[in-house]
């Protein structure tokens, strides 16, 4: 695949964790944040399938970002659950789509859902806890 689907653009936030991962792609879609990219030999485990931790990874990422998104001024949410179902798999050539909504954003704790797609077919999903710091005007 040399371009992405429509609507995709280069990913805007890097981290040393998902560099080697590069190119990844991201868009917005009404209250979802979508984060993909081409599942290569880079991302995959020893049997040609995407690992498990790169699907946990970037849902994690993706999660936190929809967070972030979805309320102003909100910005260093750290992770304290993280649950992933792995449920199919991924293989080499796929469009590895990582669609994260916000289930609510709290004073204090940040709750999402992601929904982990392989060229269309579901293969994960996950769900994640974010605690939020206090925002400016708010004491802990």
């Amino acid at each position: 695949m040399s371009e992405p689907p429509a609507g995709f653009a280069r990913h805007f936030r890097r981290s040393p964790l998902t560099d080697p991962w590069e190119p990844l792609w991201s868009r917005r879609d009404g209250d979802a944040f979508v984060l993909a990219l081409e599942v290569g030999v880079p991302h995959t485990n020893a049997r040609g399938m995407a690992h498990g931790g790169l699907i946990a990874a970037l849902a994690d990422n993706a999660m936190g970002i929809a967070c972030v998104l979805a309320a102003e001024g909100l910005s260093g949410i750290v992770t304290v659950n993280l649950s992933v179902d792995l449920i199919g798999s991924a293989r080499i050539g796929d469009w590895l789509e990582f669609r994260a909504r916000p289930v609510r954003v709290g004073r204090s704790l940040a709750f999402a859902e992601c929904a982990v797609a392989a060229s269309g077919r579901v293969v994960a999903r996950a769900s994640a806890v974010f605690s939020v710091p206090p925002r400016d005007g708010q004491t802990a």
